[in-house]
């Protein structure tokens, strides 16, 4: 434990596999084999998948072309729906942070019966399925669904709105979908605050806005990173909620990427789009956490 607590369980591990402990070798080797067998080589697979043609029958044509990816920077459509995958990223992501911020704050500042129910709140959706909360939004945000109701009973609307399926429902759900993680990551970071700090800069002359922007917010910049890019890698690559909530103006690289594979059977420009979407998302996530670190190792902290 001593040894634990003088260096980072990584260096730990490679102190140990350079030592060639048998011990932890045989613990890692089944973590290592899983990655290997479904996630590296599914992925080399898709790599050499995306250098095949597609030939007029069947699912593609051994060969090496970039074909494939010119086929996907030379389409507009393609690029429409890779503009409107990142655009839903940043509205989701921007909306469910900001939510989590108070919320998790919320939950810090509070006591009792009421910190179980504001975290209880947070884990429950996470134990139901992703589609079947998802098409729950539906009978609320339809036209003659329990919003409109409301909305109209209160006399907020003159007619009923289409809340779904469109560009707002879809937001809505992704938002829901991506917002208990971000809280989580946000709120884990907070519980280590010390509340003594935050008294302090009040005792001398700070008021409650202030102290939270210049107190509170840095030492939670940590959470905020990780909620921001589990938010932000969630949100581009979604699914779930455009398809159920969206038209078909609201088409993600997703939801693009399962029509090439599964009933285009276009797989190399499937698999290309893929790999394109996979670069674009890494790249604007480092971006990401640069911009709210200052730096690529800032995140070391969480």
């Amino acid at each position: 434990m001593e040894a634990l607590s003088e260096e980072s369980m990584f260096a730990w591990f490679g102190e140990r596999i350079k030592s060639r402990d048998s011990t932890t070798v045989f613990l890692i080797a089944p973590i290592a084999a899983f990655e290997l067998v479904f996630f590296v080589v599914p992925f080399l697979i898709l790599v050499r998948m995306s250098f095949n043609t597609q030939p007029e029958t069947g699912f593609y044509e051994s060969g090496w072309t970039l074909a494939a990816y010119g086929d996907i920077l030379g389409s507009n459509l393609y690029q429409q729906i890779i503009l409107f995958s990142f655009k839903l990223g940043v509205i989701a992501t921007v909306v469910a942070v900001l939510l989590a911020l108070f919320y998790a704050y919320a939950a810090y500042r509070a006591t009792g019966l009421t910190k179980s129910i504001l975290l209880f709140s947070v884990i429950l959706p996470l134990l139901t399925t992703l589609v079947v909360k998802t098409y729950a939004w539906r009978p609320l945000l339809a036209p003659n669904g329990v919003l409109n109701d409301v909305l109209l009973s209160l006399g907020l609307l003159g007619e009923r709105i289409q809340f779904a399926p469109s560009l707002f429902g879809t937001v809505v759900g992704q938002v829901y979908i991506v917002f208990p993680y971000a809280v989580l990551s946000i709120y884990s970071v907070l519980s280590t605050l010390d509340w003594e700090v935050v008294e302090a800069a009040r005792d001398l002359g700070a008021s409650r806005p202030r102290s939270f922007f210049e107190v509170v917010l840095p030492e939670v910049l940590p959470g905020v990173a990780v909620a921001t890019v589990v938010s932000f890698a969630w949100s581009v690559g979604a699914y779930a909620a455009p398809s159920q909530l969206g038209t078909g103006e609201q088409t993600t690289f997703a939801m693009e990427i399962g029509n090439l594979m599964l009933t285009n059977f276009n797989w190399p420009v499937g698999a290309a789009f893929s790999i394109l979407m996979l670069a674009a998302m890494l790249a604007a996530t480092l971006a990401v956490i640069r911009l709210l670190t200052g730096s690529i190792g800032g995140v070391q902290d969480v």
